[in-house]
């Protein structure tokens, strides 16, 4: 399969303006990401895809620039304008924020493609926290692998463990955290973003359940490795700690 990784990258982050451009470990966050894609064996082409031209000056030094418009509510619909214009059979939203996402990971949610409209991928949740925080996503998997359903709760609900500890609850289910990589055949995602917002999506602010709503399957690849994103300025060191040096 054809297979192109496109990473959606925009300057004002409210959180975190110009994260695109921040070094870490002295090179540019995105650089990084697109340095991790590359070493996928799947893809055919990493591409950036950007509103902003001071984004694209810097990441034409290391990866091919799509120019798109500044009017995309979310990096899916940024990406279906690329692929409007490009030539490919699949292509793989990578976070331009996930410098330390595993090649493994992108090649394992693009090679779900070859029989699914829609991929993206899961890991076990190892934490508390994570158990309990809403800003981590949690998808429920059915027998044949396609996501039943994501949600910023924890679920499923465990009738007979609710009362106990959030500790003893993680403990008698595997549950799984969404990570934020998503696969899409060309025709699956320029129906998506055709699609209307769902009531779902609104009331959880999630993008993917507008594909599950509308009856677009997701088919999820079940992974160990997990991902640090750089969400605000004070995840960069903790980034730059598990970066090897020299690398």
């Amino acid at each position: 399969m054809n297979l192109i990784a496109v990473i959606p990258a925009r300057y004002a982050s409210t959180r975190f303006p110009g994260k695109p451009l921040h070094p870490i470990a002295g090179r540019p966050l995105l650089q990084r990401v697109v340095e991790r894609c590359r070493l996928a064996r799947s893809l055919q082409d990493v591409v950036v895809a950007t509103d902003d031209p001071r984004i694209a000056e810097v990441a034409r030094k290391f990866a091919r620039v799509e120019m798109t418009r500044e009017d995309h509510p979310s990096g899916t619909d940024r990406i279906a304008e690329v692929a409007a214009r490009l030539d490919a059979e699949g292509y793989v939203n990578v976070q331009g924020d996930e410098p330390l996402m595993d090649p493994d990971v992108i090649d394992a949610v693009g090679r779900l493609l070859s029989t699914s409209g829609m991929s993206t991928a899961a890991t076990p949740i190892r934490s508390v926290a994570e158990f309990e925080s809403p800003n981590v996503v949690k998808v429920v998997v059915g027998a044949a692998g396609q996501a039943l359903y994501f949600s910023r709760r924890t679920i499923p609900y465990l009738r007979d463990h609710s009362s106990r500890p959030s500790e003893e609850q993680l403990g008698t289910f595997p549950f799984l955290k969404h990570l934020g990589i998503y696969g899409f055949r060309r025709d699956t995602l320029l129906r998506l973003v055709s699609l209307p917002v769902s009531s779902l999506e609104a009331a959880e602010k999630l993008e993917q359940l507008r594909a599950l709503e509308n009856g677009i399957p997701i088919t999820v690849a079940r992974v160990h490795h997990d991902s640090i994103g750089v969400d605000v300025p004070a995840d960069v060191a903790r980034v730059e700690a598990l970066i090897q040096p020299g690398a």
